[in-house]
C-alpha cells in the first residue's frame, strides 16, 4: 500500500517529467506494456531522403535529445568517436584518454576530488558525469557559452590553463598518429564519407560529441517504478526517501529537477528553458567570495550576483560519482545532506540559493534519503558494452592510469 507522501512524491516526480516532455512524441509516462528491459528502438524513416535516421535506443520514458543540424547522429560516427574516446593516442603526449577522466563504472567520473591532466596539472574542479549530457542546456560547472557537445569536447582537448588532454600546439602530430594507427583511416573514412581527407579534428569533436550524446541513463529502480510500474522497484527505505527528496520541507528536487535531476533540461524539438545555477553556501572568505579559481559564474559574467554558482550535476547514478560538489570537498552522500540540512557552510553568504534555508532531519531519514539516491543508480549502464572500450582490458587499463 503506498502513503499519502508517496503518492504526493511519485506526482511532483511525474509532474517535472510531463512538464518536460510535453510534446514530445517519444517521451511516454505510460508504464511499459511489455518488458523492454532497459532500451526501445526508434527506427525512424527520413521520407525526403529515404535513408534510415539515427536509430536511438533510448530507455522508457526518454526522449530524442536534441542534436545540431551540423552534426546528425550516424552509427559510423559514435564508433569512431567510442575509439576516440577510449584512446590515449588522441592526447599530445598520447599518456591519457577522454576514460582517464570518465570512467564508465563511475558514471563517466573518475573518482577524485580534482582531474588531472596529462601534463599533471591539477584542474580546480572535478570532472563532472557525462551522464545524459545530451539533454544539458549548458555544460561544464560554470560556462553559459557551453551549449553543445561539440563545443565542450574542445575544452579538455585544448585548454591550457590547466592543460587536460594537452593537443594545443601538437595538432598536426595527433592527426598523423592517428592517420597512422589501425582502425582509424577505415573509422574515418565510413563516419565522413565523401571527404577526401577525413581526419581533421573537427571531426574528431563532432565523432566525440556523437558518441557522448549516446551516454543515456534512464533504467534505475526508480526509472522501473516511474516508468514501468515496477511497484516494487523501490524498498521502503527508498520509499520514504523519495518523500523527503521532493518534500517541500527539504526542497531537494528544487535545484535537482525533471528528467535527470539537475538543472533545467531540454529534448528534440522543444524551446529550451533558461538554464539555472546555484550558489549552494559551500564557501563564504568574507561577503560571499569564493576562493579563486571556483567563484563560479561570476568569472563568466563579472556580476557579483553569480559569485559561487554552479550549474547542478545530474543525481543520477550519485552512489557511484564521490567525491561530491565541484571541487569534491564532500566525501559522502551522508556528508553532503548534513551540508544542506545546515542551510551551508557560510549562513551569512549574501548570494547563497534562497532555498538553501537548512532542515531538520533525523538519522532514519537521512539514511532513508541515502537509500532513494543509491535507487538512482543505473547498474545497466555501468556495465553496458555499447560504451565500453573497443580495445579490450589492456587499452582501457592505460586509459585509466
Amino acid at each position: 500500500m503506498t502513503t499519502r507522501g508517496e503518492r504526493a512524491a511519485r506526482s511532483a516526480a511525474l509532474a517535472a517529467l510531463a512538464a518536460f516532455c510535453l510534446a514530445s512524441s517519444t517521451c511516454s509516462l505510460a508504464p511499459a506494456s511489455r518488458d523492454t528491459n532497459d532500451l526501445t528502438q526508434t527506427p525512424d524513416l527520413d521520407e525526403s531522403a529515404a535513408a534510415p535516421r539515427y536509430a536511438w535506443r533510448l530507455p522508457r520514458g526518454f526522449p530524442e535529445p536534441p542534436v545540431p543540424a551540423s552534426n546528425p547522429m550516424s552509427e559510423a560516427k559514435v564508433e569512431l568517436g567510442r575509439h576516440l574516446f577510449y584512446d590515449p593516442r588522441l592526447s599530445g603526449p598520447g599518456s591519457i584518454a577522454c576514460a582517464t577522466c570518465h570512467r564508465q563504472e563511475l558514471a563517466f567520473t573518475d573518482g577524485r576530488a580534482r582531474a588531472r591532466g596529462a601534463l599533471g596539472d591539477l584542474h580546480p574542479r572535478s570532472a563532472m558525469s557525462l551522464v545524459n549530457a545530451a539533454y544539458s542546456l549548458r555544460l561544464g560547472w560554470a560556462d553559459p557559452e557551453l551549449r553543445e557537445l561539440e563545443q565542450q569536447v574542445r575544452v579538455p582537448l585544448f585548454n591550457e590553463a590547466p592543460v587536460e588532454m594537452g593537443v594545443t600546439g601538437r595538432e598536426s602530430e595527433v592527426l598523423t598518429r592517428l592517420a597512422a594507427s589501425e582502425p582509424y583511416p577505415a573509422l574515418f573514412r565510413d563516419a565522413f564519407p565523401g571527404e577526401a581527407d577525413p581526419i581533421t579534428l573537427d571531426n574528431v569533436t563532432r565523432s566525440l560529441a556523437s558518441f557522448e550524446r549516446t551516454l543515456i541513463s534512464g533504467s534505475s529502480a526508480y526509472d522501473r517504478l516511474l516508468f514501468r510500474d515496477e511497484s516494487r522497484a523501490l524498498s521502503p527505505s527508498a520509499r520514504r526517501g523519495m518523500e523527503l527528496f521532493f518534500s517541500d520541507s527539504l526542497g531537494c528536487s528544487g535545484c535537482h529537477v525533471g528528467l535527470n535531476f539537475s538543472a533545467p533540461s531540454t529534448r528534440a524539438g522543444a524551446k529550451p528553458p533558461e538554464p539555472a545555477y546555484h550558489n549552494t553556501g559551500l564557501y563564504d572568505l568574507g561577503e560571499g567570495r569564493y576562493p579563486a579559481p571556483n567563484e563560479g559564474l561570476l568569472r563568466a559574467t563579472g556580476r557579483p550576483q553569480d559569485m559561487g554558482r554552479f550549474r547542478a550535476p545530474t543525481l543520477r547514478n550519485i552512489a557511484v560519482t564521490a567525491p561530491y560538489m565541484h571541487d569534491g570537498s564532500l566525501a559522502s552522500l551522508e556528508a553532503v545532506i548534513d551540508h544542506y540540512a545546515a542551510g551551508g557552510r557560510a549562513a551569512g553568504n549574501p548570494y547563497k540559493n534562497e532555498r538553501l534555508r537548512g532542515f531538520s532531519i533525523d538519522a532514519q531519514g537521512k539514511a532513508d534519503l541515502v537509500v532513494f539516491l543509491q535507487s538512482l543508480t543505473d547498474e545497466t549502464f555501468l556495465r553496458d558494452p555499447r560504451f565500453a572500450s573497443p580495445f579490450g582490458s589492456a587499452k582501457k587499463s592505460a586509459a585509466h592510469d
